[in-house]
């Protein structure tokens, strides 16, 4: 089984920063890509920025220039850097890997989800 878990959500002013960070743990044998997905309420949940195991990065076209994602591929983190944050980042921010995980002589691929963390920009 593998676990995410996310912190560092929080409260912000507008202009403000924070910093996310996910780690996954568990039965790994290797990850994929990994990303941040967001959900405001009412909203569908969209791509904020993804990161391949090489380090190729994409992002949103609404945080560009303004969010980075970077990831440790050592201790199986990846991290969110937030700065000039705006009220309409307000959202649960969700944390995703793809991860492959071996078993006799087959190796399984599956996504899996954290449990999201609040982040909240105020005006």
């Amino acid at each position: 089984q593998v676990q995410l878990v996310e912190s560092g959500g929080g409260l912000a002013q507008a202009g403000g920063s924070l910093r996310l960070a996910c780690a996954a743990s568990g039965s790994i044998f290797r990850i994929n890509t990994m990303g941040w997905y967001r959900q405001a309420p009412g909203k569908q949940r969209e791509l904020v920025a993804g990161i391949t195991s090489g380090g190729s990065t994409n992002y949103a076209d609404s945080v560009k220039g303004r969010f980075t994602i970077s990831r440790d591929n050592a201790k199986n983190t990846v991290y969110l850097q937030m700065n000039s944050l705006k009220p309409e980042d307000t959202a649960v921010y969700y944390c995703n890997a793809r991860v492959g995980t071996a078993s006799k002589m087959s190796l399984t691929w599956n996504d899996y989800w954290g449990q999201g963390t609040q982040v909240t920009v105020s005006s």
